[in-house]
């Protein structure tokens, strides 16, 4: 399967006004981080991975024509903010798009987005069809999705195994029985926001240490904020087999 970083960065640690830093003002396209997510292209099915602010440009900049399902880790708005631009693939394909979501997300989903979920359906609306669920196995076509739930201070947000390949994001703390579930990935994505401590996100010295535990033979940082430092930079400091991810970034993965 194909996986395609539509984004590598975050919300976090980003001023709401225009910021002039190195990074932000850097012209090499490894540092634009837009909101994390990614997008896995397998045989039968194009399923996303969380649908944040930037989702739009993101499914234009990589001409996207199709998608089938949109997967989400929890209800933070960089992680579903995007989510009524599926519309355009309804439109498309002219049937509804599949999300699948923990009650928890969804009820989040319903309160963000009413006018989905209302009774009466105005016309032209996102159309989805909503699938639950939580810490069992999962399948989207060919597609076998082990959840693994980690913890975001304290709210559970959903990383997800798919064959050797392992997505993480927004994790704080992991517990050994769900790191169980990791240990044989060839290739894992985690999030490192910052050299900082933070109260809800792995520090750079935090993912490199639990990317070490884990073993994979090659693991990807994402969900970078423009705080860790520019990538050429941070590239230079890190051991063989770990690298930071940058948006457009596409992966050959089992």
């Amino acid at each position: 399967m194909i996986v395609t970083f539509l984004g590598t960065g975050t919300s976090q640690g980003v001023p709401v006004i225009a910021c002039d830093c190195e990074v932000c003002t850097s012209a090499d396209k490894h540092n634009n981080r837009l909101r994390s997510s990614i997008m896995i292209e397998s045989d039968d099915k194009v399923i996303v991975i969380d649908s944040g602010p930037d989702f739009r440009y993101q499914m234009l900049r990589e001409k996207v024509k199709h998608l089938d399902a949109i997967v989400f880790t929890h209800e933070h708005k960089d992680h579903v903010a995007g989510l009524d631009d599926i519309r355009a693939f309804n439109y498309r394909q002219n049937s509804p798009i599949d999300v699948y979501a923990t009650p928890r997300v969804q009820d989040a989903l319903k309160r963000e987005f009413a006018y989905i979920f209302a009774e009466f359906k105005y016309p032209g609306i996102p159309q989805l069809d909503m699938h639950t669920i939580g810490l069992e196995a999962f399948d989207i076509g060919s597609l076998h999705f082990i959840p693994i739930e980690v913890m975001h201070y304290k709210l559970p947000v959903l990383g997800f195994r798919i064959g050797d390949f392992t997505y993480i994001t927004d994790a704080k703390t992991v517990a050994p029985s769900e790191i169980e579930k990791i240990r044989g990935t060839k290739t894992l994505v985690i999030n490192a926001l910052q050299t900082q401590s933070h109260i809800s996100h792995f520090t750079l010295d935090e993912a490199l240490s639990f990317a070490l535990e884990v073993g994979a033979e090659k693991t990807y940082l994402t969900h970078i904020s423009h705080r860790l430092g520019l990538h050429s930079v941070i590239s230079e400091q890190l051991p063989q087999g770990i690298e930071l991810a940058y948006d457009g970034l596409k992966l050959n993965v089992n």
